[in-house]
């Protein structure tokens, strides 16, 4: 449970034995998926929403959620508070999202997809990540075409221009590891420190993070290590969308 920013793991009691009108006890992956569905919920990124509640960008990055002996680390209970606020979202609503037993809500993502529980949600395309090496799977514009893409259910997305990238491989970890599901927009607005995935004109499709925009094009770093990067000219990019969700 929150608790100021202790860490530690929370003990849990068995779903069968919580009781009706009790908040159930959460563990650290439920926080963080509730923060992470949160964010997507109203259309940003976890960094995005940490900046819009005034706190800094980088607070709910996933290398923040484990501390460097590997324990876990906790949001304090001060910046779930001003997510809500700015988000004007219920502490029980927030609970819900997490998806935690005993809440009646959330999302179970296996083989390939992603389903909603008690959650209203709409259909968008989904390929898996290693796919795109091999296939053509977008037009000029970023929109997804071709055989290889299967449909899953994202409630709380309502971009109708949003994909999804299953992730295979441990390439990204840990960022994004096997079996993630990201959900990209490319009506988002893109900002530094933005993860994204991008098309370029040579066919190639990349999931790079933002580290400059300038005139004559973009500095993108690899997901995994900041000090390694390239310039993008525009001329070269075809298109941006912006993720705006994880299944972390």
């Amino acid at each position: 449970m929150l608790n100021n920013g202790a860490e530690g793991a929370v003990e849990r009691p068995a779903e069968g034995n919580l009781r009706p009108g009790l908040v159930p006890m959460l563990q650290h992956a439920d926080v963080w998926r509730g923060i992470d569905r949160l964010a997507a919920k109203h259309g940003l990124s976890a960094s995005g929403l940490a900046r819009r509640a005034g706190l800094d960008p980088t607070a709910f990055n996933p290398s923040k959620r484990i501390t460097r002996e590997g324990r876990p680390r906790w949001p304090s209970t001060e910046s779930v508070a001003k997510i809500l606020t700015v988000t004007g979202e219920s502490f029980s609503s927030f609970v819900m999202l997490t998806g935690a037993p005993g809440t009646g809500e959330g999302q179970v993502f296996s083989g390939g997809k992603l389903a909603g529980r008690g959650a209203a949600g709409k259909s968008i395309p989904v390929v898996a990540l290693a796919r795109l090496a091999t296939e053509s799977c977008f037009d000029q514009s970023g929109q997804p075409v071709g055989s290889a893409w299967g449909r899953v259910n994202a409630p709380g997305i309502v971009d109708r221009t949003a994909f999804a990238i299953e992730v295979n491989g441990h390439e990204f970890d840990p960022v994004y590891r096997d079996g993630d599901l990201i959900i990209a927009s490319p009506e988002a607005e893109m900002r530094r420190g933005d993860r994204i995935v991008l098309g370029t004109h040579s066919g190639a499709v990349l999931l790079r993070r933002v580290g400059r925009q300038e005139a004559e094009g973009l500095y993108l770093e690899a997901l995994t290590d900041s000090a390694s990067g390239a310039f993008f000219k525009t001329s070269d990019i075809r298109w941006i969308a912006r993720i705006v969700w994880a299944s972390q």
